[in-house]
């Protein structure tokens, strides 16, 4: 085999295992997530090491329920749409568009429905350690 056929095999399987490995590691950061959240824009967060910023966006729409939850880091959303939601044995509640949360560390939230007629639409930015599951229920 000549010289330049090693190289472009050498080459093709290297760039193979690159994209299974790069695969592999956005499975592994999103197995957990919710299908209705949509990555925006994800950043290290400078001047701390091991940890980063995401940005995302999700719809959820009537029938639809957002899982008891908690994070590795800090969560903020702002309601873009709002809607109503129940959570089991509560009454239903409003959210308002325009409306903002903030979920700390660990501290585990969500476990509602969405209810009515209307989609709810959420802006979230989560500063979490890096490499940990952004959605975590093994509580």
């Amino acid at each position: 085999m000549t010289r330049r056929k090693t190289w472009v095999r050498s080459g093709a399987a290297g760039l193979m295992l690159f994209g299974l490995g790069v695969a592999t590691g956005l499975v592994a950061q999103t197995a957990t997530d919710p299908p209705q959240r949509v990555e925006v824009k994800r950043a290290d967060l400078s001047g701390a090491a091991g940890m980063e910023v995401i940005a995302s966006i999700a719809e959820y729409k009537p029938g639809e329920t957002i899982d008891a939850h908690f994070h590795h880091g800090v969560e903020a959303a702002y309601v873009v749409q709002g809607a109503t939601i129940q959570a089991p044995g509560k009454d239903p509640v409003s959210l308002a568009a325009g409306s903002a949360s903030m979920n700390l560390r660990d501290v585990v939230h969500g476990g509602f429905k969405v209810t009515g007629d209307t989609s709810l639409k959420l802006y979230t930015v989560h500063v979490v350690d890096k490499g940990k599951p952004l959605y975590d229920r093994s509580r």
